[in-house]
């Protein structure tokens, strides 16, 4: 994909060259997210027990929506570089709806098995973690909610707004990377997948976290401090 606003050559056009090395790192981050996210949802074989379906849906929620509703705002990786920015605001949105509705089906599934298996929640660092994301996500959300109408709460500070909701925007993808990473080392994945697969597999995640990292250290927060 070519990069959205990339500085320009005096003929009026980025190189050819340029513009594939430039679009490689995003590429690459969004052909991770769709692999690893189709192997979890393959792995957990979801319909043979409740449980199944706990990874099959926080796999769509924090692996894939979650990573594609960041990476379309990026002015480099964005699928849709050619839409509007409110044409992307809308698809982030929507991005992120799915989100907490995969996350929420998720928790009812784990909730639900841990119930049937007559089991305690939250004895893992994984399962602790999961749940902070899981609020931290809604409070994203609320605070989306915010952004698009401050009008209707009273706020005035928005450009102040904008800039905590990417910040937090950051943790909370990093806390869901990390709580991925921990499902990684959960019983369930080493008892399917062991040797060089598993150490592939904890790493796969990291890429995507770099490629947001890097769009949101170098690209929005510099651009909104300046705005505040």
């Amino acid at each position: 994909m070519a990069r959205c606003g990339a500085p320009q050559l005096p003929g009026g056009s980025e190189s050819r060259p340029r513009r594939l090395v430039r679009s490689l790192p995003g590429l690459l981050a969004h052909l991770l997210a769709l692999s690893f996210t189709s192997f979890l949802m393959l792995l957990s074989r979801p319909g043979t027990s409740l449980f199944s379906w706990h990874p099959f849906f926080m796999a769509l929620a924090f692996c894939l929506c979650l990573t594609e509703a960041i990476l379309l705002l990026s002015p480099e990786n964005s699928p849709f570089c050619f839409c509007s920015r409110n044409t992307k605001v809308r698809l982030h949105w929507i991005g992120q709806s799915f989100v907490i509705l995969f996350a929420a089906a998720g928790l009812v599934f784990i909730i639900s098995s841990k119930n049937r298996s007559e089991q305690q929640h939250f004895t893992s660092w994984h399962s602790i973690l999961g749940a902070i994301t899981i609020a931290a996500t809604c409070g994203q959300a609320l605070c989306g909610v915010f952004l698009l109408f401050p009008k209707l709460v009273n706020i005035s500070g928005v450009a102040r707004l904008k800039l905590y909701h990417i910040t937090c925007g950051l943790v909370v993808y990093l806390f869901a990377t990390l709580t991925v990473l921990l499902g990684v080392c959960s019983d369930w994945f080493q008892a399917q997948i062991k040797g060089v697969l598993w150490y592939i597999c904890l790493l796969l995640p990291l890429f995507p976290a770099l490629i947001i990292m890097n769009q949101i250290l170098n690209v929005y927060l510099p651009k909104k401090k300046l705005e505040i």
